[in-house]
């Protein structure tokens, strides 16, 4: 039987969701903002990415050195992190921290200091970062492919940003970029654990009640149109590795092909889990996966794998694929669209649709395995398609049938791939 989650409103408009959870003397906060990359325009690419950066540096009450060292100090965790429709913040600590939790997330919402000389400094620390990424072949190669495969919605921008947009942003674009986005009325609070629910949620008003709710921000509304014809990139650089991606554009959460393609993939490459903070730490099974034996097993590559995240609006389906030393990249694609003909052409069976739905169930176990995952479950799902969707996951998968897994295969038409290559040079 699934644990309740209390749901309830501020007088400012701040979300919050509380979940007991009494297995250990644990809670974790998160809190949600709809501020990911997607809100972007060309000339501030990256700004919600800098902007997460900068709300680590101080507050008006907690100095910049002491910002890490409350939820330390009691032997907690925290972290956040940005992406294409959220950023989000979290600490875990034992029980008797939650004020403290509470306290440095209601000041990282209204009183955030900006100031110009760490603006500066960061602004160093996120360009290294992005060459970073540049430097890796894998990581450069979904950047462009993503690139490729959009030509109109924001999705097609890294979050991290384009360079001379990280160049050229100023410490007014950050703070504005701040004061826009980081009200209650665009913010979901998480509390997961060993907590009573009517005295935390009086402590959420105590910390929360008084910070003034601000004017919405415009939403994004372009359409991706429809692809019509394949796309391809391909990348020569110095390397010594060649990857391949394959994209097709894919259905949001609250679509309905969207767990029949989760399905495929599970059959294709092997079943991940739904959390983005922790489900790719855990690699899948693959031994019997369809492009593992088409490729991995025939000695065409080391690796390969899928990825179909849920998102708020339509975004990709990608297939990665690392060649073997000496391997074409045609090879390797020839090998992998065969493999997509095939599931196309002859669909899959019963019994590997069984073995899907039954080994995704198992990975959303893995998702819900501690306070802090539960909780960033919770306010995931809340922030791209409401706490429901993640509460009916498990029959969502279970209610998928072999004609709707036959259906997803239409998304591996020619006309909605884009193919990528990282063709690696010697110097």
């Amino acid at each position: 039987m699934a644990v309740p989650v209390t749901q309830a409103a501020l007088g400012n408009g701040l979300k919050v969701l509380v979940q007991e959870e009494h297995t250990a003397p644990l809670a974790s906060v998160w809190c949600w903002y709809k501020a990911g990359s997607k809100l972007e325009r060309p000339g501030l690419t990256g700004v919600s990415h800098w902007v997460e950066h900068m709300n680590f540096k101080g507050t008006a009450n907690i100095p910049r050195d002491q910002v890490k060292g409350i939820i330390e100090q009691v032997g907690g965790s925290w972290n956040g992190y940005t992406w294409i429709d959220q950023t989000t913040y979290f600490e875990t600590a034992t029980r008797d921290a939650l004020d403290r939790m509470l306290f440095i997330e209601a000041e990282r919402m209204a009183n955030c200091l900006y100031h110009p000389d760490d603006c500066e400094s960061e602004r160093t620390v996120i360009i290294s970062e992005l060459q970073g990424g540049e430097n890796d072949p894998d990581q450069f190669l979904d950047q462009e492919v993503t690139a490729t495969a959009f030509k109109a919605h924001a999705y097609r921008h890294p979050t991290i940003g384009w360079l001379s947009d990280l160049q050229t942003m100023t410490r007014d674009d950050l703070y504005g970029h701040y004061r826009r986005h980081y009200i209650p009325n665009n913010a979901t609070l998480v509390i997961v654990g060993d907590v009573d629910t009517a005295e935390a949620l009086r402590r959420v008003e105590h910390y929360f009640g008084n910070i003034p709710a601000g004017e919405l921000p415009a939403r994004m509304r372009t359409v991706e149109p429809e692809q019509t014809g394949e796309r391809r990139v391909t990348i020569r650089r110095e390397g010594t590795t060649a990857y391949l991606k394959a994209a097709y554009h894919a259905p949001a959460v609250g679509d309905h092909g969207f767990f029949p393609l989760l399905a495929l993939d599970a059959v294709l490459t092997g079943a991940k889990g739904l959390n983005l903070w922790s489900s790719f730490r855990l690699p899948p099974a693959q031994r019997r996966a369809r492009l593992y034996r088409a490729l991995v097993e025939r000695g065409l590559a080391s690796s390969v794998g899928g990825a179909l995240l849920p998102t708020e609006e339509p975004f990709l389906y990608a297939i990665s694929v690392t060649a073997i030393e000496g391997t074409p990249l045609a090879s390797v694609e020839a090998a992998l669209l065969e493999e997509l003909d095939r599931v196309t052409r002859d669909a899959v069976t019963d019994a590997e649709l069984a073995k899907a739905k039954q080994q995704l169930k198992a990975r959303l176990v893995f998702d819900n395995d501690s306070v802090t995952n539960i909780a960033h479950q919770l306010g995931y799902y809340e922030t791209i398609a409401g706490v429901d969707t993640y509460r009916t996951l498990d029959r969502s998968i279970a209610a998928v049938t072999l004609d709707e897994v036959a259906a997803a295969a239409s998304t591996f038409k020619t006309s909605n791939r884009t193919i990528g290559w990282f063709d690696p040079v010697t110097a």
